[in-house]
C-alpha cells in the first residue's frame, strides 16, 4: 500500500517497508498563544519560521491548522498555505473541520495534499470525501462515527473499513485513505495505549492501509511527556503506523531508532547522518 503526496517540487512516498514519514504538527494555534497572535495579525513571517524550523528538524510533510478563535478559516487557511509553500518545498496536510476552508485551501495549493481529516460520521463523509475526490487528495480517516470512538480495537477496525468503502464508492483509491486509530490519554484509561496498538495491528493485517496518529495525545496530564511519547511512538511504528503527526524536533531521534531496529535503515546511514547533523549544529 503506497500513498504519494507532493508539492510542486517534491514527492513523498508513504509505505510500510520504507522509513517512517514524519508530519510536523507545530503550525497549530491550539495551546500556543504566539501562533494565535500571529494568525490574528496575519503575521506570515512567524508561520514561515515555524515551517522552516520543522523542515530543518526533519519533517517530511507539514500540517497546517489555523483554527483559532476569531480567525476566518476560509480566508486565512489558503493564505497560510501559500505563505508556507513559498519557504519550504515539502507537501502539506490541510487541517480543518470547516469544509469551505478546506475547499479554499485545496484550490490554492499546487500539488497533492493530505486532508486532515474525515470521520465515519455521516456529515463528515458527505462533506469531506467529495472534496478529496475532486482535488485528487489523500485523506486521514479517523476511527470515530456517529456513536463515538469505539472502545474496542475491532470496533475501530470496523469504522476504518466503512470509511475506506465510502471513499471507494466515490472513486478514491484505498491507498489515499490513511487511517488514524485514535490515541486516547493513558492518564484516564490505563488500557488506552493497548487498545490503539491492537487496532493499528488489525488495520495493518486486515486492510493494509498506511496509518497515522497524534502520538503526543497518549501523555496528556502526565509528567515527563517526551519519554512516554517516544516509547509509544516506537511501539506504534512497530504495530503499523507509517506517517505520524509529531513535534519533529522532539520525536525524530526515537523514530530514527525505531526504523533502524526494524531494518528500515540500511547500515544505519540515516541514523548516523542525523547524529552528525546534530553534532555539527550543537553549540561549541
Amino acid at each position: 500500500m503506497e500513498t504519494r503526496v507532493r508539492s510542486q517540487t517534491k514527492e513523498v512516498v508513504v509505505r510500510p517497508d520504507r522509513p517512517t514519514v514524519l508530519i510536523g504538527d507545530r503550525i497549530n494555534p491550539t495551546g500556543r498563544k504566539r501562533l494565535t497572535t500571529a494568525l490574528l495579525a496575519r503575521d506570515m513571517e512567524v508561520l514561515q519560521r515555524e515551517a522552516l524550523s520543522q523542515v530543518r528538524a526533519g519533517a517530511d510533510i507539514l500540517d497546517v491548522n489555523v483554527g483559532a478563535s476569531g480567525v476566518d478559516e476560509v480566508q486565512l487557511l489558503p493564505e497560510v498555505v501559500r505563505a508556507v509553500s513559498t519557504v519550504v518545498n515539502v507537501p502539506l496536510s490541510l487541517d480543518s473541520k470547516n469544509p469551505e476552508a478546506l475547499r479554499a485551501a485545496l484550490e490554492a495549493y499546487q500539488g497533492k495534499v493530505i486532508v486532515n481529516s474525515v470521520s465515519a460520521e455521516e456529515r463528515s463523509l458527505e462533506e469531506v470525501l467529495p472534496l478529496v475526490k475532486e482535488h485528487g487528495a489523500a485523506v486521514v480517516g479517523l476511527t470515530i462515527d456517529d456513536t463515538g470512538i469505539p472502545a474496542a480495537a475491532d470496533g475501530r477496525l470496523a469504522v476504518a473499513s466503512r470509511i475506506i468503502e465510502r471513499a471507494a464508492a466515490l472513486g478514491i483509491p484505498s491507498e489515499d485513505v490513511i487511517i488514524d486509530c485514535l490515541v486516547m490519554t493513558i492518564a484516564t484509561d490505563s488500557a488506552a495505549a493497548q487498545v490503539t496498538l491492537d487496532a493499528i495491528r488489525m488495520v495493518r493485517e486486515s486492510l493494509g492501509n498506511n496509518q497515522t496518529m497524534g502520538a503526543s495525545n497518549i501523555s496528556h496530564g502526565l509528567p515527563e511527556r517526551d519519554a512516554l511519547n517516544a516509547v509509544f511512538l516506537a511501539l506504534a511504528i512497530q504495530a503499523g503506523v507509517t506517517c505520524p503527526y509529531v513535534n519533529v524536533a522532539r520525536s525524530r531521534q526515537a523514530v530514527l531508532a525505531a526504523d533502524l531496529l526494524m531494518g528500515r535503515d540500511r547500515h544505519a546511514m540515516r541514523y548516523i547522518r542525523a547524529y552528525r547533523q546534530r553534532q555539527s549544529t550543537a553549540p561549541k
